[in-house]
């Protein structure tokens, strides 16, 4: 046993003065500690030995196992001492150089008018509701009382995906689809801002563009509280000087309808070129929801009232932060974002 101890040792010795590097580390144990490990046979004929001569191989093998286990560590801990100085080294980093100024980005200003909106119909107790950019025929049109055939569906220039189903000309569809999904025909009042997408594209128009649509129904619902809604919510938007004017109009989906327009506000309603000289600016499209929409959702004309409104969402990015292309909301371009980082610090500040 002797002659076997003096051996591992002199291997031992051997082996630790060379290896030079961390990962070879890994074969030496398992080469003295593993299971057919010079140190591990030691102990392979126990079974054969006296209750004395097992203490005695047993505390010989424990001790050279003690003995290799410790310089092995040793090494171990030389070397990744070695290899952590070699690392700082070659990865020193030169403070005194100048630093190199990240470019930065802010909140994309359509997500601005999102949240906006959303906090100002939510605290109205308004729900905010989703819906797919895929939608069907029945949702997107017949529901709202488009059926085929109806010239206003020529003025979406639709995406058609095939004879039923298309990418969504505005986020009515979602109206449609709560009505439906509302199985008790309880009250509902919901906004739903979203994707829409329509074949147009220019400095003031863009084939995707966002939009949100709000519908309420209950009982004795007034155009009084279509105007008193959107008054308050154009004063949230645009200031709170903002003036409101109703115009006649027409849509499928309501009647009577209305076009709404806000007093300019960048001249204060006096003219000016963004106005065109004539104080206003028309910013959405509202009305009583018609009695046939209201049918089609399964709920009884005679009973219960409401009224909707739609608007562009980017339109209202466009006349708070004096985008004059719409296509800009639209590219990502750093220079364009990073101009409402300082917005973002005026916000904080105040």
């Amino acid at each position: 046993m002797e002659d076997k101890i003096k051996k591992i040792r002199k291997i031992l010795e051997d082996d630790l003065s060379n290896i030079k590097e961390l990962n070879n580390l890994l074969g030496l144990k398992a080469k003295y500690f593993g299971k057919k490990g010079l140190i591990t046979e030691l102990t392979s004929n126990m079974k054969d030995l006296s209750i004395d001569e097992r203490k005695e191989v047993g505390r010989v093998v424990n001790e050279i196992r003690e003995e290799a286990s410790s310089k092995i560590n040793a090494l171990e801990k030389k070397l990744k001492e070695k290899e952590l100085a070699l690392k700082l080294e070659q990865e020193k980093i030169d403070i005194s150089l100048p630093s190199c100024k990240l470019k930065r980005g802010s909140r994309h200003p359509f997500n601005r008018i999102i949240e906006d909106v959303e906090d100002f119909f939510v605290s109205q107790g308004y729900d905010v509701v989703d819906g797919p950019e895929l939608e069907t025929d029945e949702n997107c049109f017949r529901l709202l009382n488009l059926p085929l055939g109806h010239p206003a569906r020529d003025a979406q220039d639709t995406f058609y995906i095939d004879e039923e189903y298309l990418l969504r000309t505005q986020t009515s569809s979602v109206q449609a689809r709560t009505m439906q999904s509302n199985v008790d025909k309880t009250p509902i009042r919901m906004i739903c801002p979203g994707k829409v997408y329509r074949r147009d594209e220019d400095a003031t128009h863009s084939h995707q563009f966002g939009q949100v649509e709000g519908l309420v129904i209950d009982k004795d619902v007034s155009l009084a509280d279509l105007k008193g809604t959107l008054e308050l919510f154009a004063k949230k938007m645009l200031g709170k000087n903002t003036k409101v004017r109703f115009r006649p109009s027409y849509f499928p989906f309501t009647e009577p309808s209305v076009e709404v327009d806000v007093s300019c506000f960048k001249c204060g309603g006096r003219g000016c070129p963004l106005c065109k000289q004539t104080g206003w600016i028309e910013v959405l499209g509202a009305g009583m929801v018609h009695p046939n929409v209201l049918k089609m959702g399964g709920y009884d004309p005679n009973v219960w009232s409401g009224f909707a409104f739609g608007t562009g969402l980017d339109r209202f990015a466009m006349f708070r932060y004096m985008i004059p292309d719409i296509r800009y909301l639209y590219t990502n371009d750093i220079r364009f974002l990073k101009q409402f980082y300082r917005k973002d610090e005026e916000n904080e500040i105040k």
